[in-house]
Parts: structure tokens; sequence; C-alpha cells
């Protein structure tokens, strides 16, 4: 069996194991590699060929492909190795690595530390448990989307669209461009699980209609899909009675969410957190097993690339530290959770701070939409230290990121994060609004 020895291994090769690698070779680590099972870097960026990347990382709107080849080209010019086309078998504490590959064989790679960023896997059918016959013609979104931008394909010309995730509303639009009828897009939930600008872009620069607070309860068929029955919902998410309706199609595109990867850290006993479904990290994104980081959507589902590369950039630059001695032990920590009008928070730990660094990013989704809000930080003894006002709205399908410093909460045992409607900032809307009236 081969051998071989580095500092920092990123386990995956797509936007966060880039970032993570480029960020410990900055950082001062030696010798980095990353390990990624498909024929190229870039992950999931390569089938995305639609434009809105690279926004708030380059300065400028970039494709999928384009944003990829960057970052490509910087680790390579960094001396970042990649092993490509290799599949990553177990990863245990210490460090010990076991991959196999045509080109490097069964090989046990030592590191120093290691990065979990392996991404996300799509949730099928058999996750929402839709009833009816098992005809050909169902398709999650992300296959499609590979299917029609990287192997040339159609899967079909009457198409249905089921949940309103990012990558069905991209489809919607992809299909269409291509010349397949989308009939329509059906969200369970009463409010779009998709940023507002795809929303925008599109389904409602296309004419395609979404259904909200609509599911679909059976598909029909026998050889090929040839139709969909949808109903309403009510709030408890329970079909309406008296609500049901037929649609025709040949195709059904399933865009009902995404699973962190994270098969790797549970065989060693990571923690996970239950809402995320990706680890339990402290603010260098450092998971319950000392040495092992986690960042991008292995740890939580991100919706902008920019954010997978700024959130990664950390965990490289603490892991380059953690295998060079540098980052504090992380034995004592202070828990951190989301309360009232959040749905999760990232980190859920805080770890002692590290020399040159003043401030913790946290990452937050919120559990429902709200018009203005504020956002608020309390101690554990109930008082107020942090607020930020989002003037904007928010979304459960848009990450709010907030930097705090240090300083602010650095005698709180125990961190709450909670958000609510700023009731001063909506009546000022209302007023507003009734006066051009």
């Amino acid at each position: 069996m081969r051998e071989a020895t580095y500092d920092v291994v990123a386990i995956g090769g797509g936007p966060a194991g880039m970032a993570a690698a480029l960020a410990a070779k900055e950082a001062g680590a030696e010798r980095v590699l990353i390990i990624e099972r498909d024929r190229e870097l870039g992950g999931i960026l390569q089938q995305c060929i639609h434009n809105g990347f690279g926004l708030t990382r380059f300065n400028e709107e970039l494709t999928g492909p384009a944003y990829a080849d960057r970052y490509i080209k910087m680790v390579g010019a960094a001396g970042v190795d990649a092993w490509l086309d290799c599949t990553v078998l177990a990863a245990e504490p210490g460090g010990a690595i076991t991959c196999v590959g045509p080109s490097t064989g069964l090989t046990t790679v030592k590191a120093k530390a290691v990065v979990h960023s392996m991404g996300c896997r799509e949730r099928t059918r058999g996750a929402i448990r839709i009833p009816g016959t098992r005809p050909a013609g169902v398709f999650t979104a992300g296959a499609a989307q590979r299917m029609v931008n990287m192997e040339g394909y159609l899967p079909g010309r009457d198409v249905v669209i089921v949940g309103s995730g990012d990558i069905g509303l991209i489809m919607a639009r992809r299909l269409t461009l291509e010349g397949a009828r989308v009939r329509a897009v059906f969200e369970i939930m009463p409010y779009s699980n998709g940023l507002t600008r795809n929303i925008v872009q599109c389904l409602q620069d296309f004419d395609i209609p979404l259904y909200l607070s609509h599911s679909v309860v059976a598909v029909h068929g026998h050889d090929r899909v040839t139709g969909v029955t949808v109903a309403e919902v009510d709030a408890d998410l329970r079909v309406r009675p008296g609500t049901e309706f037929d649609m025709a199609c040949d195709c059904v595109l399933l865009s009902i969410g995404l699973i962190p990867e994270n098969e790797l850290g549970k065989a060693i006993g990571i923690q996970s957190d239950r809402v995320t479904g990706g680890a339990v990290v402290d603010q260098y994104r450092q998971t319950s097993v000392p040495g092992f980081f986690a960042a991008g959507n292995v740890l939580h589902v991100h919706d902008l690339v920019d954010l997978v590369s700024e959130e990664s950039a950390a965990a490289g630059q603490s892991a380059a530290q953690f295998a060079r001695g540098l980052l504090p032990d992380s034995a004592r920590q202070r828990p951190v959770s989301a309360g009232p009008g959040l749905r999760s928070v990232v980190p859920q730990r805080l770890s002692p701070a590290a020399p040159g660094r003043f401030s913790a990013s946290f990452y937050f989704r919120a559990s429902r939409p709200m018009g203005p809000s504020i956002l608020t930080l309390r101690g554990d003894d109930g008082a107020v230290i942090w607020n930020r006002k989002l003037s904007k709205g928010v979304k459960p399908s848009e990450m709010i990121v907030a930097q705090i410093p240090y300083a602010r909460f650095a005698r709180a045992e125990a961190l709450e994060f909670a958000l609510a409607p700023d009731e001063a900032a909506e009546a000022e809307l209302k007023s507003k609004r009734e006066a051009k009236l």
C-alpha cells in the first residue's frame, strides 16, 4: 500500500475544497492536498453554466465553470496537489485517510489536519414518499442539470417541477430555453425556497406559474410519466380534500432540498446538528473530533457560492493553524443556539479566540419569511449584547451572515441569537404606503 504525508488534506475538490486548500497554503501549510472523486476539480460548478457567481468574491459576474476555473488556476499556482478520480474510503481520527483511484492505487494519507468539503446530495422521491407508479421520467433537478448542460440530453419536453429550490428554478428557465414546456412549479410551503432573483429571472420572466401550498400527491404512468395529481395543502401541510387536479407531463423534476454528504464524518463519530444535517463546529469550523474541519455545503446548505468560498477559506486557515500547533485548545467551549425566529445557526460552539482574530462570523437561517427584522444576541443572563436591523426583510431561503467582534460577547458563558419583526420599521413602511395612496 502506498503512503503519503501532508499537512492539510481537503476531501472534495468543489468550491469549498479549493478555497480551503488555497487558504491553508496561504496560512503557512507546506504540503496541501485535495482529493476529488470526479475527473476534474470544480464540483457542482462545472454543470452550473448560468451566471450569477463571483459577485462578492471577485466583484464581477461569472458562470459556474468560469468561477471554478479561477480557483483551479489559483490552487495550481499555489502549489496545491490534487488527486482526481480518487475516492476516500475512510478518514480516521488522527488524520489517517484511506483512498483509492486508478492513478494512486490504494493509498494511506497521513494528514495533520483534514477539511471535509464533500458538498451535498439531493433528496429523492423516496425522501418525500410521493405515491403512485414508478415510471421513467422522474429526476432530481441536479441530475437533469448535468444531463442537459454536460451530457447534451433533454430529460423531457413537458415538465413539472416539484419544489422551488434554486436548482429547480434554474432548470425551469434552462429547459424553457432548450424548447421544453415547463407547465408549473409546485411548492408545498406557503413561500418559495429559492432566491428572490431566481423567482424573478427564472419563473416570472418566462411566465412559468408557481403554485405555493401545493403538493404532488401522485405520479401516473407505466413505462413513462404521463402526468401528476396535485392538491392544495393547509397550514399543517395536510392535503385539503376536494382540491386535487391532474396535470399532464412526460417529466417530473424534484427540487426538494439538499442533504450534506456526511458519511465519512458519521463513521468516526463527529457530532452532527439535527437541523442543518452537518457537523457541529466552532468558529474555526473545527468539528467535535480534533483536527477535522468542515466547510461549505457539507456543513450547512448555502445559497451563494461566494459564501461557500468565504467560509471555507476560514476553515482552511484554521486547519493550517492546527497543523502548525497554533490553534487554541477547543476543550473549553461555549454553546451558541438559535432562538425564536431562527431555524439554525453556525457555528454552534465558541472556542477561545486565536491570536490575530478579533471577530467571529455567524450564519443563520430564518424560520419563516419576515419583513423588516431585528437580529439580536443575548448572553447567559438574558441581556441583549448585540443587535442588527435587517431593513430588507428575511426569507428562509436567503442566508443571514453577521460578523461580530469577540469583545461584544467576551464575558458571556452561553450565546443565543433571535430574530423578530422590527415593528417600528414596519409601521413606518405602512404609513409611507398609506401616504402614497
